[in-house]
């Protein structure tokens, strides 16, 4: 990041939110909430694009160098945009869980593991498996902080895991293929460790938004998987392509700066239940853009499974006054 010009460092500060909520008005309460929820909506169409570009970007470039650089390049983007607005902000005492949790889980553990599953499975399916949330978020939601979820939206989660379960069956999964075997299980372990950061960012209050945080989230990420990869991967692995620039700018600045902040910040807003459920959105346009870019086949399984979980995202996302 030498190339930026030096950035002003100085701690947020701190604001009672419960005070600030009382303070903002009703309107201005909806005109927030409406725009977490257009940016969820931008973010999940990103991010389902994000599969098949990792899939094309991991002919080029080892999947730990790969999620080295996505979010190398996420967090210089937004440190960049923040000095422009002003200046760099350090985070607070309060803000290190979160700077520790969604850096280490949702970003490092989530990215690694699914990129480490892509060489061995199709973009679509892995985006599929990756998203499995609901099985973690529901109970826990439930048992350990008393969320108290609506038949209807129960009933969509239900859907929606019926879904995910149709598309784990062993009869459209080689079970016995101990590679096959791991890479499913990679995939069951990130989605877990995005469940833990969607009921963090819920349940728990950050000092900073989710924008002055993004970066140093991102930073975290960096700085472990780079001797992470020299361990592992050996020196660095791009080829230098026209292919591996593309992606990497588009996994980078798109699907890491954009999408990571659009999606924690509507995590604070919505109910973690109703988050999960609508980040399936993801995995389903992942499937649709792997056919479309990288001819990748709709089997009968997995045309049942992301109809049931467009359906359970439908049921979910429907507004009480509806329902009744």
């Amino acid at each position: 990041m030498s190339s930026f010009p030096p950035a002003r460092l100085s701690p947020i500060p701190a604001a009672p939110l419960h005070s600030l909520a009382a303070a903002v008005p009703p309107r201005r309460r909806l005109a927030v909430a409406g725009g977490a929820v257009s940016s969820l909506v931008l973010a999940i169409l990103f991010w389902g694009a994000n599969w098949p570009v990792m899939k094309l970007g991991l002919g080029h470039v080892t999947p730990l160098w790969f999620s080295a650089l996505r979010f190398g390049t996420g967090a210089a983007c937004l440190f960049a945009v923040q000095a422009m607005r002003g200046g760099v902000r350090l985070p607070r005492r309060r803000d290190l869980p979160f700077v520790a949790s969604v850096g280490l889980l949702q970003m490092l553990c989530f990215t690694v593991l699914g990129a480490l599953a892509m060489t061995l499975l199709p973009a679509g399916r892995s985006a599929l498996l990756s998203y499995t949330t609901p099985l973690w978020v529901l109970p826990a939601s439930v048992l350990f902080f008393g969320e108290r979820v609506p038949g209807p939206r129960l009933a969509g989660i239900g859907l929606a895991a019926l879904g995910v379960a149709v598309l784990m069956n062993p009869l459209s999964i080689d079970w016995a293929d101990p590679r096959v075997l791991g890479a499913n299980l990679m995939l069951l372990t990130a989605s877990l460790c995005w469940s833990a950061c969607i009921l963090h960012l819920r349940y728990g209050r950050p000092a900073s938004a989710a924008f002055a945080l993004a970066p140093w989230q991102m930073l975290l990420a960096t700085l472990l998987l780079v001797p992470l990869a020299l361990t592992v991967e050996g020196p660095f692995t791009g080829d230098g392509s026209a292919a591996f620039l593309a992606s990497t700018l588009y996994v980078g600045p798109v699907a890491t700066a954009f999408c990571f902040c659009a999606v924690n910040a509507a995590s604070a807003r919505l109910p973690a239940t109703g988050m999960a459920t609508a980040m399936l959105g993801v995995p389903v346009t992942g499937v649709a853009l792997s056919m479309l870019l990288l001819g990748e086949r709709l089997t009968p399984t997995l045309l049942l499974g992301s109809l049931a979980i467009l359906g359970g995202i439908a049921a979910a996302a429907l507004p009480t006054r509806f329902r009744s």
